[in-house]
């Protein structure tokens, strides 16, 4: 792993070194606001209230026992690549790992709302984590706290997960509950679910109305909005940035992903944008929520050094951009993604 911040951890998974779709526990990446939170499974229950006709008290047997489904999904911190914004901004600055995915099995948040009944009017559903702390603008402890507007809470995909990987999540991913929201940055699926709360209005915690917002001038709020899905994005896995190759045949592999659709096409350069080739994409990966492997054979007779580039492109027609759309907090970084290799 790579460690950005040991307290708070938050390390990135080597994306460079993943050979497999399903990302072992222990190389998910960590992303976390504030310490470790204390608690166990034992006696462990998750009250949904709110603007609900029956408050409900669910304990762990009881979200075991509903219908579950097992999905999946990538999770992509919203602060990815962050370090490459120009000009520079604040927060962690994460490289290209701050990404991992795997199967997640739990219940449709759906089936726990339906039972408790949503009241007319209803307007989000809020999930508050067991982790909490300070922050340095506010003058007082804070838990993560974040909503999701009611149509994205009742997706069937949006799940309430107990299992990853076909093993219990592992406590720093958020055991025993975590919410899953598939498509959206993973600052949405809240780990460590202390209770749930529908609400008829816009929920305006720090972690939503302040952090996770995208700011596009450095000096006002002006066109300020929320982060929500996933850009279109690409990574290049190898080669790796700054190698040296020899001339002859090499390999050059990815992943692409994205939060609306699915990815449709992947392009190479090799020769700093000038020309672009459509790459092997592995079409059996656009299953679900994951990303796609894709790969291409590059055959160099010539000495020198060359900017190799990817570019990714969705069935909604969106495609990566030359320049990401700078903002202040440094989020949703999906600019082609590019390396330097030299060849002698």
């Amino acid at each position: 792993m790579i460690t950005r911040s040991l307290q708070p951890e938050n390390q990135e998974t080597p994306t460079q070194f993943i050979e497999t779709d399903l990302i072992p526990s222990h190389l998910f990446y960590r992303r976390n606001h504030f310490s470790y939170p204390t608690l166990s499974a034992a006696n462990y229950w998750i009250p949904l209230n709110g603007s609900v006709n029956t408050p409900t008290l669910f304990s762990m047997q009881d979200i075991l026992q509903l219908p579950s489904k097992t999905i999946n999904v990538v999770l992509e911190c919203a602060g990815n690549k962050r370090s490459l914004f120009e000009p520079k901004v604040f927060g962690e600055q994460w490289g290209k790992g701050a990404i991992s995915q795997g199967a997640w099995k739990g219940v449709p948040l759906r089936a726990l709302l339906e039972l408790a009944g949503i009241k007319d009017g209803a307007k989000e559903v809020v999930f508050e984590g067991y982790d909490f702390g300070k922050r340095t603008d506010l003058d007082r402890v804070y838990t993560f706290t974040r909503s999701l507007p009611i149509a994205k809470a009742l997706h069937p995909d949006t799940i309430i997960a107990y299992e990853y990987n076909h093993q219990p999540i592992p406590f720093k991913h958020g055991f025993p509950l975590r919410l899953i929201v598939p498509q959206w940055y993973a600052m949405a699926s809240v780990k460590w679910i202390k209770q749930i709360t529908v609400i008829n209005q816009s929920f305006k915690g720090p972690y939503q109305s302040i952090d996770y917002v995208y700011y596009p001038h450095k000096e006002t709020n002006e066109d300020a909005r929320p982060v929500t899905t996933m850009n279109v994005n690409s990574t290049i896995q190898k080669p790796l940035d700054r190698d040296i190759l020899d001339t002859g045949k090499h390999l050059i592999k990815g992943i692409a992903w994205t939060g609306k659709g699915t990815i449709t096409k992947v392009e190479v350069s090799t020769d700093n944008g000038q020309t672009w080739s459509n790459v092997k994409v592995n079409k059996g990966d656009n299953k679900g929520y994951k990303w796609v492997s894709w790969s291409h054979v590059w055959v160099i007779a010539e000495k020198g050094e060359y900017r190799i580039m990817s570019k990714a492109t969705d069935s909604f027609n969106r495609v990566q951009p030359l320049t990401p759309l700078w903002n202040r907090k440094g989020y949703g970084y999906n600019a082609v993604d590019e390396i330097m290799v030299k060849v002698e």
